[in-house]
């Protein structure tokens, strides 16, 4: 137990000892303290846990992080999670508190005496940890180990790849270079999307439990939707690039997937949360913009239905005030008004929360500032859909629309939606800002501090996409240089930050900092 005095200093002394009897009293030194009133000396003391958010837990370390890229833990950084059931990718869905029982101590060859260091949780989980490192380092690690490291944020590189090739078929001023260059991100995304496919799949395949571990997971299964929002990219650039160049039946089949995409992104985004809700906490302290990912792949509704519009008039398969020759434009537009407002809704309350969390909690931690940037998407991706939309407004909504005479409804929903885009284009920007200013430590020449690669470093190319897109559009409505040129220019960033991300991936796979074991590593 531990006895306090206070010497003739004033200074606080602590002495150690192994009995509950005080220490004898030696000369030059004050008697001990006598014990509190509600504690005996004859009673042995108990240990007291004391937890707060200013002080670390004493708690067995999480072992989910195990691949090399994945963020830190809360309990690593002194937080409590109410419920914490992380655990290591591909492990069976287990509490890490299951590890400390004698049961599985005595699996793991551990002692089961009374020595209360060698039945704690810490010394269990070390224990495990250990001798799967051990296990790891007697044998190398190949392809299958680095693949069971797969995560579904391997999917944000494919939308960032995806809404670079969107746009740059977005900038006003037409080139066959720039064609040619989109084209280039088109197939690339193309290619990327299938890998990302499969390799998913074969880590649930050869990790079993890895499936729904990522459902229940407090960081990746976040990031669960970015594989519906990688599709609606590659949608979105194949009625770009492919329509005008195909006959009919691409335009057909487009609005069909098009309806299939809405009823499934509203079922995803919907059984995800309610999965979220009914499994996890997430404590307000630990919130962050990827909170509101589940609800990105509504977010491309709008998107997706002013390009195939779009692409139905430029073809010349839609002709002027809806006649229609394969599609049905008006359905097409109301739905993706509809859906559009359902998911900038749900976002927008979400960031609001991630605006209390910035007042009370400060900025993100270092791992998490990545993820402010997805707070840019639902503004810019609902102002580029809806500007779109009203681009294309006059070729397909008849002049009788909602019983009016001429083209009076026309005129008024283009007004609608040109303020409703530049308030909401705006306010994206505003989150552009705040967004890098958060990274200014990492940026400045004086700076120390330096970011650890994740995959969510392509949340600095996805979200800014839509930001550059809805500048464009708004370009083209309100017919400003200064906005098209601006534009073109936010492009030219946007291929920079694309490539120095790429890049860096691929330095840190080969470098084994990324699908890479991290037993193996330690």
């Amino acid at each position: 137990m531990f006895q306090a005095w206070r010497s003739s200093s004033g200074t606080a002394r602590v002495a150690t000892t192994t009995t509950t009897s005080p220490s004898p009293v030696t000369s030059g030194s004050e008697p001990p303290a006598p014990l509190p009133r509600s504690i005996s000396a004859s009673e042995p003391q108990q240990p007291q846990r004391s937890i707060s958010y200013f002080s670390r837990p004493t708690l067995a370390p999480p072992v989910h992080s195990y691949c090399g890229y994945e963020s830190p833990s809360e309990l690593e950084d002194g937080y409590i999670t109410p419920d914490p059931t992380h655990h290591r990718p591909g492990a069976a869905s287990e509490p890490f508190w299951a590890t400390s029982s004698p049961a599985r101590r005595q699996q793991g060859g551990g002692n089961n005496n009374n020595n209360n260091n060698n039945n704690s949780p810490m010394k269990a989980s070390m224990d495990d940890i250990l001798s799967k490192g051990r296990n790891l380092s007697k044998r190398k690690v190949g392809l299958r180990d680095r693949i069971t490291c797969y995560q579904w944020t391997w999917f944000t590189m494919t939308m960032a790849t995806g809404g670079v090739a969107n746009v740059l078929h977005s900038i006003p001023y037409k080139s066959q270079w720039l064609t040619g260059v989109g084209l280039f991100f088109f197939f690339l995304n193309l290619v990327l999307f299938p890998v990302n496919c499969i390799c998913i799949t074969l880590r649930f395949v050869w990790s079993a439990g890895s499936f729904l571990h990522s459902l229940n997971d407090q960081t990746e299964s976040l990031f669960v939707s970015s594989i519906i929002v990688s599709a609606g990219t590659i949608l979105i650039t194949i009625c770009q690039y492919g329509i005008p160049n195909t006959g009919p039946w691409l335009l057909k089949a487009m609005e069909r997937i098009f309806w299939v995409y809405v009823g499934l992104s509203f079922t995803i985004s919907s059984f995800l949360y309610l999965l979220l809700w009914s499994t996890t906490v997430f404590p307000i302290h630990t919130m962050t913009p990827v909170w509101v990912f589940p609800a990105y792949p509504l977010l491309l509704t709008a998107p997706y239905g002013a390009n195939l519009i779009a692409a139905a008039v430029k073809s010349g398969h839609l002709t002027r005030m809806g006649q229609a020759n394969t599609i049905n434009p008006i359905s097409i537009a109301l739905a993706s008004v509809a859906v559009q407002g359902t998911g900038f809704l749900i976002s927008f309350m979400i960031c609001a929360a991630f605006l209390y969390r910035l007042m009370t909690q400060k900025l993100p931690r270092d791992y998490q500032r990545p993820g402010v940037f997805i707070s840019i998407g639902p503004g810019a991706f609902t102002a580029a859909g809806l500007v779109q939309l009203a681009n294309s407004a006059p070729d397909f909504f008849p002049a009788d629309f909602l019983g009016t005479q001429g083209t009076v409804a026309i005129s008024i929903l283009r007004i609608l939606a040109y303020m409703a885009g530049i308030w909401l284009w705006g306010l994206s920007c505003w989150f552009f800002l705040v967004s890098v200013g958060s990274l200014w430590k990492y940026l400045r020449p004086e700076g120390k501090s330096k970011l650890q690669f994740q995959m969510t470093w392509f949340s600095f190319v996805f979200p800014n996409t839509a930001l550059v897109t809805a500048t464009e559009q708004l370009g083209q409505a309100f017919d400003s240089d200064g906005l098209k040129i601006f534009g073109c220019v936010l492009t030219g960033c946007i291929i920079v930050v694309w490539i120095v991300v790429f890049w860096r991936m691929l330095e840190c796979i080969w470098r084994r900092e990324l699908l890479w074991p991290k037993e193996a590593e330690d």
